[in-house]
């Protein structure tokens, strides 16, 4: 049974108090998304929150595509979208619409408004209806074509609905009122024409409906209770009442759509802006909408990061009426809580350098018995092969070592992992210093762990099995931008990292690593967790984003 102590959210709370005076019976909410690009973090949570609250209070959510600008909207990110919303886990059973559904349902709308005198068609160009609309701190001037009589308007909108003007010649405008103080009252745009092809409807229409206009015709046609938007619709909410209230839209069960605004998430030091990205994929700075190093939905799932991770993230921003950034390392402190537990512990070498047991049996071959996840023995137990010859990390081994370096250096010894003391007796360099083989001495009656004389040992090292390792290509990832200068310059333009992609190629993992698949994940043993990228594998030839390190300086604030 839910603890009825929870604190509950201000929407929460709204909509508790709409269903006990009966403003409506059935709560309805929705997700509108553009189809103008992917979606991306702060989308998950209008997603997650309009969905959780249908469920919460038994009611229904509705996806719905709000694709009224066809200049910018492609069947590519339809699709995207649709995916993003489903790998949330927010499920639209039958409830999926497009506003296009109602285009001729606008019309009528349209039209009803003209009959009543409160719509009229304008020949004023976007510049001069900007200029017509006044400022801040100076009211508007009426349309000098406000006085066309409701026949001439009814005639005129046909018109521009059978293709008669170009586009830009003619609008459709609410009449209002153009002294408001609210500048979205000032006579508002209601339909444009766009003599352009729509993905779903074709070339059926040459005109289309302003955002403002058709958004509120689409809840209350849906009979959506609760039209949760972000803060910057507040001073349109007018503008939604006015048209809800001027077509009668009402019902028993849904009673009138109303808006709630709640604030955005803003992550630091990312990039979210459309055209930012647009312009990064056009010039190949990035390989799609989907570059792990963004922080779009579809980034974020193939860089390696869970639903459950980002629903755990968007619990933990909660919802409120005040904007306020989010640090990015709280969405990466989620990944690893979610993954710590239930991903395999796997051994893999990005920086190889080999190592070869000189009394160990040639041509031996041991399978040692290695646990999966520590913390969790449930994931069981895995066989991993051990050989003379090895790979370990570069970093693993100094010639000269500072004080309390524990690792391999000559005289040394060490603990392989899972399997035997080594002493490390001698090495080897090429023409340019560069250490290129390891020459050690195991001692066999260490075997997994075991001290038989008791000696402490302080350093473990992890490696992989020159014989049987496979060569996998890794990513590692820095933030695209340069977070000690800031996102944007002073011109506006992106402050890239250089350094925000590294590619490994000569890896050396453990032979099970070579049959990952798209999407799998693992926690690679002192380097993070890693992802396999499903763009980029290949049977038996994964490529691994690595998703994020092991450790952080952030701290989760205390209540």
């Amino acid at each position: 049974m839910e603890n009825e102590n929870v604190s509950k959210n201000f929407i929460e709370q709204i909509i508790e108090k709409d269903l006990s005076e009966g403003h409506c019976t059935t709560v309805r909410t929705r997700f509108p998304p553009e189809p103008n690009g992917y979606l991306h973090i702060g989308h998950a949570k209008s997603i997650l929150l309009n969905y959780g609250l249908a469920r919460k209070y038994g009611g229904e959510f509705h996806f719905r595509f709000d694709d009224t600008n066809p200049t910018k909207e492609k069947p590519e990110f339809v699709e995207s979208i649709m995916e993003d919303v489903k790998w949330l886990g927010a499920d639209w059973g039958d409830c999926l619409f497009y506003a296009s559904d109602y285009f001729e349902e606008m019309y009528q709308a349209a039209v009803k408004l003209i009959r009543k005198g409160k719509a009229y068609v304008s020949d004023l160009s976007a510049d001069e209806i900007r200029e017509y609309r006044g400022t801040l701190t100076e009211p508007g001037r009426e349309d000098p074509y406000a006085g066309r009589s409701v026949e001439e308007n009814l005639a005129l909108f046909e018109d521009m609905k059978n293709g008669k003007f170009e586009d830009g010649s003619k609008v459709l405008r609410a009449r209002i009122d153009m002294a408001s103080s609210n500048i979205n009252m000032r006579d508002p745009v209601l339909y444009r024409v766009a003599h352009m092809t729509h993905h779903n409807t074709g070339d059926k229409w040459c005109i289309y409906p302003m955002y403002d206009f058709a958004h509120p015709i689409e809840d209350a046609v849906e009979g959506i209770t609760h039209s949760i938007c972000t803060l910057e619709f507040e001073d349109h909410r007018p503008l939604y009442d006015w048209v809800v209230t001027e077509l009668g839209y009402r019902t028993e069960e849904s009673g009138t759509p109303k808006q709630i605004e709640f604030a955005k998430m803003y992550l630091t030091n990312v990039v979210t802006g459309k055209r930012y990205i647009k312009k990064l994929v056009e010039e190949g700075i990035v390989d799609g909408w989907d570059d792990p190093r963004l922080v779009s939905i579809a980034a974020l799932r193939r860089r390696g990061y869970t639903p459950e991770s980002i629903r755990n993230f968007v619990e933990l921003c909660g919802v409120s009426k005040a904007n306020s950034s989010v640090d990015y390392a709280m969405l990466e402190y989620c990944i690893r809580e979610d993954l710590k537990m239930k991903r395999p512990r796997m051994m893999a070498v990005l920086d190889p350098v080999k190592v070869i047991i000189d009394n160990y049996p040639e041509g031996q071959t041991e399978y040692l018995d290695v646990d999966n996840n520590l913390e969790n023995p449930e994931l069981g137990s895995r066989k991993v092969p051990f050989t003379r010859e090895l790979y370990i990390e570069r970093e693993d081994f100094m010639e000269n070592p500072p004080k309390k370096y524990f690792r391999m250096f000559p005289g040394n010894e060490v603990r392989l992992m899972n399997a035997y003391i080594v002493k490390c007796e001698s090495f080897s360099k090429d023409a340019d210093g560069k250490v290129t083989e390891i020459h050690c001495t195991y001692d066999p009656a260490s075997r997994g762990g075991n001290s038989p004389d008791g000696r402490k040992i302080k350093g473990t090292i992890h490696w992989v099995s020159a014989e049987h390792g496979k060569k996998v290509t890794v990513r590692l990832y820095e933030n695209i931008v340069d977070e000690e200068l800031g996102v944007y310059n002073e011109d506006g333009s992106l402050n890239l990292n250089p350094n925000s992609l590294t590619v490994k190629s000569g890896c050396i993992a453990e032979p099970a690593l070579a049959e990952a698949k798209a999407y799998d994940s693992f926690q690679f043993v002192r380097q993070g967790f890693f992802c396999a990228d499903a763009k980029d594998s290949r049977p038996e030839q994964p490529v691994f984003n690595r998703i994020v390190s092991l450790k952080s300086s952030f701290k989760m604030p205390v209540n």
